[in-house]
């Protein structure tokens, strides 16, 4: 039943997060599918109804124009996976969408795959995936023209990140495959598309080897890229070409691959913006050894928290704890502003078969099975819980990925702590093919409804939108929020370009026409696609997909 009138509530007011994890009816794994058809190591949303994924070129059992595939859609409507065909090898990749909706994937190894002639290198490869309107992918497909369109260096490994004139950044990475730190780097920053005709050299880079690999990048709210590799951590003026350094993560915490902790840059609001950025997991260790390491050595459950203006670079890193210690969680934003601490493992280390005791293939070992739920907002020591949380019942370690969903859910798929394809009774990290999703309690109640949304939103501007409201939030009091989000790129446990920007604005007196404000402009959200979310009381609506800006390709400012 849904009412027509509530209260006026400001969303400027009650932009803020749960002081818990949503309660009863709780939240629930969902088994969607036991055939992937390939390990999806790599995620990305691209339309109201798919998700983008990549694998190594293996073996995997989906096939396309005679051979495996290692790009396939992932339909969120029916369950169903479409193969696409990929020229190049995008194995330990990166990606983002740019300001006029195209997927970009930067990277990937430097090897071909046994039985699979027509592989090409993928350390230089651009792959583009341009807006697709069908709903099933149908016509859909990767454009790749590798003798034309590459990067301007080799990099496996790498990071990206949109920028705030829709652009991409490139960072780092390294040139030939390696068994497990980075021995052959490329210590610099590009640009898709191209801003010079020569990469940028970065010092940081250089001081952060050698495990800086896919450093967690992030793009703040005045233009600058805040930057961690290793222990190390700095801001970066994309203009000026400048790098200032910041306090290391505390406790000689590493966080960056082979040593893979995650970090998320948490909700920004309105009317300042303050950027604050979350570093969880990793290890504290000495040494990059693979041979003086171990499945066994335990991962950190310190997370590092750091406020990126003046006043809290001067405080440092505030540190607290999860409730166990991970190797390669991953940190996702909820549309109330809280995160999602999913996946990983206890004990050992990310790559191959490279330590001196692995558990099959796997590096790591105690996969962890519950994921919790962090709120920034509550005092130091209260913020994560696990209450209400159920087991997956599947390790995602290796080679997994994770991305909220349009719906409101979690789509977890992938971990493949294996050269290939390994699958079979006795093997403890097999390649993983089942899909899962991971439920809020809100996806089964009477949910707000967002009725309708522009195609486009402009900077700086206010509109109404008609919505329609339950009955039992329609309710003076209720919390209200409003949330533009970048649902990310999932790779290596860590959701590149993720973004969640909450719009100041307030509900209607007839309950159906809340008026918002956009963010001011491309640096507090850079120009490109979002999804529009409406809480009221941590129940969410169903995402509308919007294009943040003019739509136009990159660079743009609008």
């Amino acid at each position: 039943m849904v009412r027509s009138i509530i209260p006026l509530i400001s969303v400027l007011a009650v932009a803020t997060v749960g002081h818990s994890a949503p309660s009863a009816p709780g939240w629930q794994f969902n088994l969607k599918q036991e055939l992937s058809g390939i390990v999806a190591l790599e995620s990305i949303v691209v339309s109201p109804t798919l998700v983008l994924w990549f694998d190594r070129a293996t073996d995997d059992p989906l096939q396309v124009n005679g051979h495996s595939a290692w790009g396939a859609l992932w339909n969120l409507e029916t369950n169903t996976v479409r193969a696409l065909d990929v020229l190049t090898n995008s194995f330990c990749a990166s990606g983002a969408l740019l300001s006029n909706g195209s997927m970009v994937s930067v990277g990937g190894d430097p090897s071909g795959f046994p039985g699979n002639p027509a592989i090409r290198p993928g350390t230089q490869a651009i792959r583009i995936f341009e807006p697709c309107a069908s709903p099933t992918g149908e016509g859909c497909t990767v454009f790749e023209d590798p003798v034309t369109l590459h990067l301007l260096e080799k990099r496996w490994y790498p990071s990206s990140l949109r920028i705030f004139d829709g652009s991409l950044m490139i960072v780092g990475g390294m040139h030939e495959e390696t068994p497990f730190y980075n021995t052959d780097p490329e210590l610099s920053f590009e640009f898709f598309p191209p801003k010079e005709s020569t990469t940028r050299p970065s010092e940081f880079l250089n001081r952060s080897l050698p495990a800086n690999l896919f450093p967690r990048v992030f793009a703040l709210p005045d233009g600058k890229v805040f930057m961690v590799a290793n222990n190390q951590s700095i801001i970066y003026d994309i203009e000026a070409n400048t790098e200032r350094i910041l306090p290391d993560i505390p406790n000689n915490v590493r966080v960056t691959n082979p040593i893979d902790g995650s970090a998320i840059l948490l909700p920004l609001s309105p009317p300042d913006f303050i950027p604050e950025v979350l570093v969880c997991g990793g290890t504290q260790t000495d040494t990059i050894d693979p041979l003086l390491l171990t499945s066994q050595t335990p991962a950190t459950s310190q997370c590092s928290r750091i406020r990126l203006d003046e006043e809290g670079i001067a405080k440092g890193w505030q540190v607290e704890h999860m409730l166990e210690p991970r190797m390669m969680p991953e940190l996702v934003h909820l549309p109330n502003g809280q995160v999602l601490i999913a996946n990983g493992a206890r004990s050992g280390f990310a790559a191959v078969a490279s330590v001196s005791d692995p558990v099959g293939n796997s590096n790591a070992d105690h996969a962890v099975l519950v994921p919790s739920i962090y709120t920034p907002n509550v005092p130091l020591g209260q913020r994560i819980s696990n209450t209400g949380l159920p087991s997956s019942g599947i390790a995602r370690v290796y080679h997994s990925s994770i991305t909220l969903t349009p719906q409101g859910n979690f789509l977890i798929a992938g971990s493949n702590p294996n050269n290939n394809v390994t699958v079979g009774p006795g093997i403890k990290f097999p390649s993983e093919f089942r899909v899962q999703t991971l439920d809020p309690p809100f996806m089964v109640v009477e949910r707000p409804k967002i009725l309708d949304m522009p195609k486009k939103l402009a900077f700086n501007k206010s509109f109404t939108v008609p919505i329609s409201v339950p009955l039992s939030l329609a309710r003076p009091g209720a919390r209200v929020q409003i949330s533009l989000m970048d649902l990310g790129f999932s790779s290596h446990a860590f959701h590149s370009s993720a973004r969640l920007v909450f719009m100041n604005g307030r509900i209607s007196q007839d309950g159906k026409s809340p008026p918002f404000t956009t963010p001011p402009n491309g640096r507090v959200y850079p120009p490109g696609p979002a999804t529009v979310f409406l809480t009221i009381d941590d129940v969410t609506s169903e995402g509308a997909w919007v294009m943040m800006g003019s739509g136009n390709s990159p660079p743009t400012l609008e």
